[in-house]
């Protein structure tokens, strides 16, 4: 199975490690990541997201991203845009896309407890949801 990661620079000290777990995970189950891409936040992940599902060599998209809570509900309002976007490209692809964005919500330290559970699920996710569209569309 071929794989695509997008990955958040915002909150990079949590990301580039949430990275570094998918790389491992996606190894050691044998999957091929064919594209990994940066974008600036969890936001601007959707428009990279659309262009990686078009091509052939990618039969999903893993996301990675860490959304924390500051003085405002915006990490709120990011989080909901994101997966709401995020899905509506998975149906419209007919692909997987996980969402391994941690948030909203959550303090910094509670953003680095989840790095390895939110970054190994996005993985597990997409060979999962793979493997059962795989089934009912024989």
């Amino acid at each position: 199975m071929n794989i695509a990661i997008v990955v958040s620079e915002f909150n990079d000290e949590v990301t580039s490690r949430m990275l570094s777990v998918a790389q491992e995970k996606a190894d050691s189950l044998k999957l091929k990541i064919t594209h990994t891409c940066s974008v600036p936040g969890a936001y601007d992940m959707p428009i990279i997201v659309d262009s990686l599902l078009q091509k052939n060599d990618v039969d999903a998209v893993v996301t990675l991203g860490a959304i924390i809570k500051g003085q405002t509900k915006h990490d709120e309002v990011i989080s909901h845009a994101a997966a709401q976007a995020l899905t509506d490209l998975s149906i419209k692809h007919q692909k997987p896309v996980s969402l391994g964005i941690s948030g909203p919500g959550m303090q910094e330290r509670h953003a680095h407890a989840r790095i390895r559970p939110v970054a190994e699920r996005a993985v597990e996710a997409v060979v999962k949801i793979s493997s059962e569209l795989k089934r009912i569309q024989k």
